[in-house]
């Protein structure tokens, strides 16, 4: 499975942005798919969860109210459209795919793409 995310940048804080992600190879439209973060010094945090439909979310008390996740199965690519960025959001952030459908759980995605930058401004 290869994934490509794109859409990041510098924005200031109280913007918005919104991530892309495309899913190539061997992929399930059933499967879990997700968006990680990490910051400068800092662990990768798991931040959205979306089950297979999009019907069961999962969302990071940190992005929770702000950020919002979707996916087209159809296209096998999955969206993070974020407000009112705050500072503390700036991070790399990857798209994921899980290996179960526990789309609310960090160790089920096995599979990140390369990820892209997010970088807010104060």
């Amino acid at each position: 499975v290869q994934l490509q995310a794109s859409g990041g940048g510098l924005v200031q804080a109280g913007g918005s942005l919104r991530l892309s992600c495309v899913a190539s190879g061997r992929t399930s439209s059933r499967a879990p798919m997700g968006w990680f973060r990490q910051a400068p010094g800092k662990e990768r945090e798991f931040i959205v969860g979306l089950s297979w439909s999009a019907g069961s979310t999962y969302y990071a008390d940190s992005v929770k109210g702000r950020f919002t996740g979707s996916r087209d199965n159809a296209k096998n690519m999955v969206f993070l459209q974020m407000n009112n960025l705050k500072p503390e959001d700036t991070a790399v952030y990857y798209c994921a795919v899980a290996g179960n459908g526990r789309y609310y759980s960090a160790g089920a995605y096995n599979y990140w793409g390369q990820g892209t930058l997010v970088t807010v401004s104060s």
